[in-house]
């Protein structure tokens, strides 16, 4: 039988030490995806504001939440037919000047339709861009060190917390609620320049021979293992995201806390999220992926359901059930994207990757729209999270099974790279 994608049953040596130059790269795409994480979830604890300054509800809130993640999927979508054509450098840094305006003109919109617009624009920028990031890792990291390369990546989604969500909010609070995307759209900027003079030409995928965009898309869509990888990635994700997009205004409305109540829960679970997903990328090399993913995923049920009905209480019993489901829902996406990059071969590996992210954001916009049906207000209060946590943990439960059906992809050669200047890094082409 196929071997799984974490490889080794027993666990591996120490793994080979990440140099100085691949650490800067890496750093320069957790820049990147950390201002991408921060725009997706910036929306979520602004939700009562947005709620009352919009004069929308809960349905409309939804749709604000998941217009960016349908964007982002569909944009995903298309890019597999193009993206193992181009320099993945230039992919993202076009991908990317185009979120940093399309943030921009969100922190500019003047009322719903117009933020839904920009939100739009911004999701299929930041959605490629991401599609790409990964990508990036997959070709110039070779497997005993990806699992610490995406750890550091998915570190993005808790630096955001402990950073991005607060200071968003404490913007919003003293300039108005478009102030966060202004600032973030501004720091994307800088990113973008760094990035340019930073990263390297990623161009050994484009030494395989190519045959028609439609026929190698058919190709990647019809492998029984992509599909599996397809269904996997869409219940991880909506097991996440169907609780995640109303945590804050459940909260909110159930105890009454403001944005600065907010802040500091979300900071603090931040702090605990980053700490535990750089462990979790270092036990992704060091041990079986599937196995630590199901330990993961098995905590991760546990804290959604404790999540889901956390009654009125103290906030630091909300901040530490609010830790407990961001650590283990986030880590557990460690070991899974370790697993999901060795599923498909190098030369087809963009276009894999953009459209499982593209599963991965509609599986994230279907999250906060399949919520909102169970979500009712009565006199103030938020009604029907239960019932959320209990379809978000049952699709934890069948991602748990599905994991154990992804395999390695085979590759029959490695490619020699082409050369490359002294002052860019040499990548490594690995399944």
């Amino acid at each position: 039988m196929p071997a799984s994608p974490d490889e080794p049953a027993a666990p591996r040596p120490s793994p080979p030490r990440i140099t100085r130059g691949e650490w800067a790269l890496i750093l320069v795409l957790v820049a990147i995806h950390f201002t991408h994480m921060v725009d997706f979830v910036i929306v979520m604890p602004l939700g009562q504001r947005f709620m009352d300054e919009l004069q929308i509800g809960e349905g409309e809130f939804a749709w604000l939440v998941s217009v960016y993640a349908l964007a982002a999927g569909l944009a995903s979508f298309g890019g597999s037919l193009v993206m193992d054509r181009f320099d993945r450098k230039a992919v993202l840094l076009t991908m990317y000047g185009g979120f940093a305006v399309s943030t921009l003109f969100c922190g500019l919109a003047w009322n719903y339709p117009s933020l839904v617009a920009a939100r739009t624009a911004a999701g299929v920028c930041g959605g490629l861009a991401a599609v790409t990031i990964m990508a990036v890792i997959g070709d110039l990291f070779p497997p005993e060190k990806r699992g610490r390369a995406v750890g550091a990546i998915t570190s993005a989604f808790a630096v955001a917390s402990i950073v991005g969500i607060p200071l968003g909010l404490m913007l919003t609070e003293l300039y108005g609620r478009g102030a966060a995307f202004l600032a973030l759209g501004g720091f994307s900027v800088l990113v973008w320049a760094v990035a340019a003079v930073r990263l390297p030409r990623v161009r050994g995928h484009l030494a395989h021979e190519r045959g028609h965009p439609l026929s190698e898309f058919a190709a990647v869509v019809r492998e029984g293992n992509h599909q599996r990888a397809f269904v996997f990635t869409f219940f991880l994700v909506l097991g996440t995201f169907t609780v995640g997009s109303f945590s804050a205004p459940y909260l909110s409305a159930t105890n009454g806390w403001t944005e600065d109540d907010l802040a500091l829960i979300y900071g603090v679970s931040g702090v605990c999220t980053l700490i535990g997903m750089n462990v979790v990328g270092r036990l992704a090399d060091r041990y079986p992926r599937l196995g630590l993913f199901r330990v993961l995923g098995g905590i991760t049920i546990l804290a959604t359901l404790a999540m889901a009905f956390l009654p009125p209480c103290p906030i630091w019993v909300a901040t530490l059930v609010l830790s407990a489901f961001m650590v283990f829902s986030a880590g557990r996406i460690v070991p899974a994207q370790a697993m999901l990059l060795g599923t498909a071969r190098p030369q087809v590996r963009g276009a894999f990757m953009s459209l499982n992210t593209a599963v991965q954001h509609l599986g994230s916009a279907a999250a906060p729209l399949l919520a909102a049906v169970f979500m009712t207000r009565t006199n103030g209060k938020l009604e029907g999270f239960g019932t959320v946590g209990l379809v978000g943990a049952g699709c934890a439960v069948v991602s748990l099974i599905l994991a154990g059906t992804l395999r390695a992809a085979t590759v029959p050669a490695t490619p020699q790279p082409e050369p490359r200047p002294e002052s860019e890094p040499e990548p490594v082409v690995a399944a």
